[in-house]
């Protein structure tokens, strides 16, 4: 019994290792098949055989030869194994009418060949069929620089396993993807079709006729296949390729009529966003945030002009970085540009932001259009901070002798200066203990820690901390609600420092905090106003 088991073993070890092909069949997955139209021919061997024994270069005559797939099986029934090599190559009939696909030859042993029959390309319905491919353009006439969205649909009666949509070709031209791809249901016929969307827009440089190329598709679907020697069907993917339609555009010149920077659009609209709460009135010092917007359907972002500022003296303007993007909505292009700059008054008086004109070129009424954005009239109120009274001494040098006259007055004046410091100095021992109660000592600390703070906060270069500290110092130091531009006025060095801070928060380049300009004009002004302050010894005064 054992011996038995021994020799079964021996014999499936050892049988079958050499397999001689004795059978290679050739079939198609349906007949007849479209001109144009991408079909699967099925070639297998009875044996374990190279991928590249299956010589697809006969085929070139009469068909497009697409991808190729191999795949090897081993069954084994009742102890005795086989071996099956399969290609899966997919073709594409050049010609329509009756198209044979010749023998192949393995090892001597030759397949059988199949007479095709070929529909003329177009003459099956689009229902018919399990994948198909459509493309659209927006216009089959436009102007050089004109968007043109070419819309390409995947129609699938079948489940898609994998696969990718390449973009038409056109030569010349600015092709990109716009926005995601949809996903939809569509009925054909009576017949429920998955259609994958994807928008491409086409901008053309120069004049002329352009080919397209039909955008195409290439991956796998899931088809029901029936199982050899079973009663039920399973699914297979098999490859798939489909194309659509090549077309052409006429691209037409710049008109002669156009005026200005070129621009096409079905529309384009400016408008100004200002804040409506504060009016059309504002004070020295205070920002002002306008923002420009310009908004094109069926245009490219790009295409839009970068907008120029232009500010009355008094006025100065700090824009930030301009902003494009494209987008579909309700199937249509939405170009946008958005600009939004502080303008900082730096005088008072009324100004006037001068008219915004921006030309563009309407295809369909084929005129030049302008979209404006209206001047403006602002009054800027407050007051200019004085410079500070320079006081210089001149002296006078003589070399004329004025005799004993000088000599007498200072002696005078030197014995009145003695009479007055004594009895100065009596007095203020008699008020010691009154000053030491009205003094408010803690003064000097609490403006050394704001100073420390506002000192921190420049280190870390944040300006919107060093404007509030500023205004919370200045506040506390004369008792009353300081704003930017109160401060400002202060004292020239002051005013210099706080216009430095306003370009480190508004401009549209990255700049520090002068930090030793800021706190040398904050101890600057602190001198003057001790000076300038009433003296708590007035009243001492005889």
């Amino acid at each position: 019994m054992v011996n038995r088991i021994v020799i079964g073993l021996l014999a499936i070890l050892f049988t079958g290792q050499v397999y001689a092909v004795t059978q290679i069949q050739a079939t198609v997955d349906r007949n007849p098949v479209m001109q144009g139209e991408y079909f699967v021919l099925n070639v297998t061997a009875n044996a374990d055989l190279n991928a590249g024994s299956l010589d697809t270069s006969i085929l070139l005559k009469d068909f497009i030869v697409g991808r190729t797939s191999v795949g090897r099986s081993t069954q084994i029934v009742n102890f005795d194994s086989s071996k099956e090599t399969r290609w899966q190559v997919l073709l594409s009939a050049k010609n329509a009418g009756t198209v044979t696909i010749p023998a192949f030859t393995m090892e001597g042993v030759k397949s059988n060949p199949i007479n095709l029959t070929v529909a003329k390309a177009g003459s099956q319905p689009q229902q018919m069929r399990n994948l198909f491919v459509e493309g659209q353009l927006s216009t089959n006439e436009a102007y050089v620089g004109q968007l043109i969205t070419y819309k390409v649909k995947l129609f699938l009666a079948a489940e898609l396993q994998r696969g990718v949509i390449s973009s038409p070709e056109i030569a010349g031209t600015e092709i990109k993807q716009i926005g995601d791809d949809t996903d939809a249901v569509e009925v054909v016929d009576g017949r429920r079709f998955r259609v994958i969307e994807r928008t491409y827009s086409i901008i053309a440089d120069t004049p002329g006729t352009l080919a397209i190329k039909g955008a195409g598709f290439s991956g796998d679907i899931l088809v029901e296949a029936p199982r050899r020697g079973g009663m039920f069907g399973f699914n297979e993917s098999r490859p798939m390729q489909a194309k659509a339609e090549d077309t052409q555009i006429t691209i037409k010149p710049i008109p002669d009529v156009y005026q200005g920077d070129w621009l096409v659009s079905d529309l384009l609209i400016a408008k100004e966003i200002w804040p409506d709460e504060q009016g059309n009135e504002f004070e020295i010092g205070t920002p002002i945030t306008r923002t420009i917007n310009v908004v094109a359907s069926n245009a490219d972002s790009n295409s839009l002009p970068d907008i120029k500022l232009t500010m009355p003296d008094g006025l100065k303007s700090y824009p930030e970085k301009p902003v494009r993007q494209t987008v579909v909505r309700e199937n249509q292009v939405i170009a946008q540009y958005s600009l939004t700059s502080a303008i900082v008054p730096t005088k008072p008086g009324t100004f006037t932001l001068p008219e915004i004109i921006i030309p563009w070129w309407n295809p369909h009424l084929r005129q030049q259009q302008f979209a404006t954005i209206p001047a403006r009239t602002v009054t800027i109120t407050g007051t200019v901070a004085a410079e500070p009274a320079q006081i210089i001494e001149q002296t006078e040098t003589s070399n004329n002798s004025s005799g004993i006259w000088p000599w007498l007055t200072l002696l005078f004046a030197t014995l009145w200066l003695i009479t007055l410091a004594l009895w100065f100095n009596a007095r203020r021992q008699q008020h010691t203990t009154k000053l030491v109660a009205t003094t408010p000592s803690k003064v000097p600390l609490a403006l050394a820690a704001n100073m420390n703070d506002i000192a921190q906060a420049c280190d870390k270069n944040d300006v919107t901390l060093v404007i509030s500290l500023l205004q919370h110092y200045y506040s506390a130091q004369l008792a009353k609600s300081m704003t930017l531009s109160d401060i400002a006025q202060l004292s020239t060095v002051l005013s210099k420092a706080i216009h430095q801070l306003q370009q480190a928060k508004y401009s549209e380049s990255t700049s520090s905090i002068d930090k030793g300009l800021l706190l040398k004009a904050i101890e600057q002004t602190q001198i003057n106003q001790q000076q300038t302050a009433p003296s708590a010894l007035s009243s001492l005064n005889p």
